[in-house]
Formats: C-alpha cells, sequence, structure tokens
C-alpha cells in the first residue's frame, strides 16, 4: 500500500534512505511534519534502534534534514549524509559506477569518525541509462488508463526518476484527463471530443521531435491503435516497448511494428476488463541478466484487469510490477 505522508522513509540496513512522495504534493511545513511523524513511528516501534551510525540517502528539504538531524544525533553515535558526487568512477562491461560516499554530520563518542570525515561503501551508484518506452496496441485496449496508473507507481517508488509522459496520440486523453475525471467526471467527458483530432503525417512528425528530445530517465510515450505509417514515425526514436491488448491474437502484429523498429519488448500484457485479478509473470533471471533476455522475449507477461477510469490503477499487481522494471532498467 502507498504511504499516506508527503515524506518517505525506508531503513535498510545501516542506510535510511528518504525522500519526497510525489503523488502527494504538499508545502513545506506538511512535509516537515509528516517526516517527524514517519521518525517518530519508526523510533517507537524499535525500526529505528539507535547505535553506532546511520547513513542517509536521498532528497531533503533544509527543514526536513533538521528534523533529521535534531532526533537522529540522539540515537547514534555517527550521523551521515550522502553526496552523490563523491567516490571514483568505475567503468565496468556493464556501465560506468560509482561506490556510494557519505560525509559524517554529527559525531558524538566516536573515536573513529570526525566530522567531515568521508565513510566509502560497496554499495553501488549505477549511472543510470535514459529508456524511452511506448505503450502501445490496439484501440480500447486501456493504454491511457495503464499510463496514469504506471506514473503514479513509479512516482510512489522511493528514489525512483520522474516519469515524464508523452501523449503521441491526440485522442482527448492527454495527461490532464484522468486528473479531470477524478474531480469532474462529467466535464472530462464533455471536452475529451473537442480534443480529439486524427492523427495526420504533420503531427507524426512533430511527436517525432518530442520523443526524439526527452531526456527524462524513463519517458513513456502513449500512441495510437493503429501500426501505421504514422506510429512508424512517432515510435522510431524510442528505445523500448510495452504492448497491451485485449485479445492474444493482436500481440504478433505489434510484435513484428516494434522489432521492425528495433525497439525492444519490455512486456506484453493482457487488458482484461472483467477479470478479477492480475497474473504478472517474470522471466526467470531478468534482473540478472536484463540486456540478454531482451533481446529474446519480454521481461514480463501476464495479465491486468479492470483498467477503467476513476480506479486508483497504480497499486495493481502488473502495473507495479511494470513499474519495477522500468525503474530497473534505467539502472542497467
Amino acid at each position: 500500500m502507498q504511504s499516506m505522508h508527503s515524506y518517505q522513509m525506508v531503513l535498510k540496513g545501516e542506510v535510511l534512505h528518504v525522500g519526497f512522495n510525489r503523488n502527494i504534493p504538499a508545502q513545506g511545513d506538511r512535509i516537515v511534519k509528516d517526516a517527524l511523524f514517519v521518525l517518530n513511528h519508526m523510533i517507537d516501534s524499535g525500526e529505528i534502534a539507535g547505535g553506532h551510525r546511520i547513513l542517509i540517502d536521498g532528497p531533503q528539504s533544509v527543514p526536513v534534514a533538521y528534523v533529521l538531524a535534531h532526533k537522529l544525533v540522539h540515537l547514534y553515535e555517527v550521523v551521515a549524509v550522502l553526496d552523490p558526487k563523491l567516490g571514483s568512477k568505475i567503468s565496468t562491461a556493464s556501465g560506468a559506477i560509482r561506490h556510494k560516499t557519505y560525509i559524517v554530520t554529527s559525531a558524538h563518542g566516536s573515536a573513529e569518525h570526525k566530522v567531515g570525515d568521508l565513510i566509502p561503501t560497496e554499495e553501488k551508484q549505477v549511472e543510470r541509462s535514459l529508456i524511452k518506452v511506448v505503450l502501445c496496441g490496439p484501440p480500447r485496449s486501456g493504454k491511457s488508463c495503464l499510463r496514469d496508473g504506471l506514473k503514479r507507481a513509479i512516482l510512489g517508488n522511493l528514489g525512483a526518476p520522474y516519469p515524464y509522459v508523452i501523449t503521441a496520440c491526440p485522442d482527448g486523453e492527454g495527461a490532464h484527463y484522468q486528473e479531470t475525471y477524478e474531480n469532474n467526471q462529467p466535464l472530462a467527458e464533455d471536452i475529451k471530443p473537442n480534443n480529439k483530432a486524427d492523427v495526420t503525417p504533420e503531427f507524426a512528425e512533430e511527436a517525432a521531435k518530442w520523443v526524439k528530445s526527452a531526456n527524462q530517465l524513463i519517458n513513456i510515450i502513449d500512441v495510437g491503435g493503429k501500426t501505421s505509417p504514422e506510429n512508424k514515425i512517432i515510435m522510431q526514436p524510442a528505445t523500448h516497448a510495452v504492448i497491451l491488448s485485449g485479445d492474444v491474437n493482436n500481440f504478433a502484429e505489434w510484435e513484428d511494428f516494434c522489432q521492425s523498429l528495433g525497439l525492444k519488448i519490455i512486456a506484453k500484457i493482457h487488458s482484461q476488463l472483467y477479470a478479477v485479478e492480475d497474473e504478472v509473470l517474470f522471466t526467470n533471471g531478468w534482473q540478472a541478466n536484463t540486456g540478454d533476455l531482451l533481446e529474446k522475449a519480454p521481461l514480463l507477461t501476464g495479465r491486468v484487469h479492470r483498467l477503467k477510469r476513476g480506479e486508483n490503477l497504480s497499486t495493481r499487481p502488473m502495473v507495479q510490477a511494470l513499474a519495477e522494471v522500468l525503474i530497473h532498467l534505467t539502472k542497467c
């Protein structure tokens, strides 16, 4: 279940991973209160128990940093904060990495460290890769619903890159549509026809420019439901594809289309409106052998149920799994 707090924390070993909950926009006063609440809960439950040292990894506002410091310096001899620019870069066969290095910001009763000392670790900080993922498949498969649920699922992952969405299909269901639908369904349904248009060659050329220039780590491109010359233009600058279809017999046509463009197919997902649960099937060893497996088959298959407006799709197991795969691909 996603956190209802505007600031998040997860303790893994001696590293406290922190960050803003981007699904809950909030002002600084609420963020500070939520940070204190979450931290106090972790302390009171014994999850943060105190001891020799704690390392903090993740973005903090200045007020939040003061809250963290005030609470943690009373529990730990050493408190240190990650500096992502430190640590020598190492070239490997799979890309460049750094080993995460922390700066000591508080030291009480420690003979080992003083303020300003560096704490190198064996934890790898991978130079992330940029991916441009096309959501494609036949019309009325639920691509726009999947797009919105996927964006929220990625935003709910602590430390995940921001998912930039390109609506490359003028079907009236742009990025604004889901929020409008949730707040005022009649208005959303009323304005949709006014924003709907044909995919012309001119639109395709312009949309292809958007895809080519997209520079976030995760870029999600929502295209129309035809294996058309226009979609070929739009999808050409992309790197990967996710195929969503309500009829499994349509997968082959879209697989051929994506492969003809050199796109690596991440997932094939059967959209079942009236099913009652998802089915998530990861390819064995998908995390350890991502590159080799993608040359042969998707990393993720299965089904997603009830892609319907007005529901929180970000918590569906298939949507969560797809978010996990996309985040992983930025680390490959």
